[in-house]
This record gives C-alpha cells, sequence and structure tokens, in this order.
C-alpha cells in the first residue's frame, strides 16, 4: 500500500466532508457531525492566500482521500509565532495502517525545516490512545489536562494539552568580532 501526502486543494472539500462526517471519526476530533462541503471549501480556499503559513495535507491511497492534517497558527499575537497548532484526521478503515505516522512526518519536517516553528501544540482526548501513542511517537509531551474540555456525544470529556519542541532549533550564526 503506498501512501501518498499532498497539499490540499479545494477540489478535496467533499472528501474532507465525508471523512469529517463519520460517527467513527468525528468523535474523536473538535469537528461537529453533518460535515458541509462548503465550510471545507471555503475554509481550504482562505488557507492559501498569500502570507498565511496554513498547510493542509492530504493523505491518499489509490486516488482516494484517508486522512488529513493541518498545521495553523496558534492566534495573531505577534509574541506567539513561534508556535503552531496542528490537528489530524485518518479514515477509520485506514486507522494503524501508517497514514498517521506519513502525515504527521510531513507536518514536522514543514514545521522544522522550512517554518522555523519551535513548539507545535495541540489537544487530544485522554481517552483517545492510539492518537496518545502516535504523538508521542513524534516527540510531543503532555503539558497539561483540560477538565470537561469538550462536549462529545452528550458528555463533558477532558482533554490532553501536548507539546513538541524542535529537535534542533535554528540559531543564527552572528560573525565573531576580529581580534
Amino acid at each position: 500500500m503506498t501512501i501518498t501526502i499532498r497539499r490540499a486543494a479545494t477540489h478535496d472539500a467533499a472528501a474532507f466532508a465525508r471523512m469529517m462526517a463519520d460517527p467513527a471519526v468525528y468523535p474523536a476530533l473538535l469537528q461537529m457531525p453533518y460535515a458541509s462541503e462548503e465550510r471545507w471549501a471555503a475554509m481550504l480556499s482562505d488557507s492559501v492566500a498569500p502570507g498565511k503559513p496554513d498547510l493542509h495535507l492530504v493523505a491518499e491511497r489509490d486516488g482516494d482521500v484517508v486522512g488529513s492534517a493541518g498545521l495553523l497558527p496558534v492566534g495573531a499575537a505577534l509574541r506567539r509565532r513561534h508556535a503552531m497548532t496542528m490537528g489530524i484526521s485518518v479514515a477509520k478503515a485506514m486507522q494503524g495502517q501508517g497514514v498517521g505516522s506519513a502525515l504527521m512526518t510531513a507536518l514536522c519536517d514543514y514545521a522544522d525545516r522550512w517554518l522555523g516553528t519551535l513548539r507545535i501544540e495541540l489537544t487530544v482526548y485522554t481517552d483517545n490512545d492510539a492518537a496518545l501513542r502516535l504523538y508521542r511517537k513524534f516527540g510531543f509531551e503532555i503539558e497539561g489536562t483540560l477538565r470537561g474540555y469538550a462536549m462529545r456525544d452528550g458528555r463533558y470529556v477532558d482533554a490532553h494539552t501536548m507539546a513538541r519542541f524542535h529537535p534542533d532549533p535554528p540559531v543564527i550564526a552572528l560573525p565573531r568580532p576580529a581580534g
């Protein structure tokens, strides 16, 4: 099985909506039921505006979108430009088959080698063991637990905040004074 990672395009909106509408996928995310193709088309279109550092990726197998991942600024505060937040989803039938690892590899490479991101942040439900294993595999560590973080299927559930620091942060080599 070959998994291809590429940048998402607006024509992927239907695939995003279909995957995010899957009752086996959206409960693990902060997505809502009844995902809209129009919403995804608008979001994907907005992410490629000039000057936006957003990265939306898709994982394909045999031409079908089987996973997605995004890397986004944590906010507009200038003092937080060194941090990005991420999200990832994998179609239920493809979970445990390397799709998440392929997407995480691409996201971390982009953040480390092209954005100079110091930290990548995420939230994950405390009972999402598969996601926790994946994130730990890529160097993410739990920084805290958020009690009653989100409504999921009629109940408030807890989430962990996790972060991964750049393994070898870039530095500027300053010239040494003569003498």
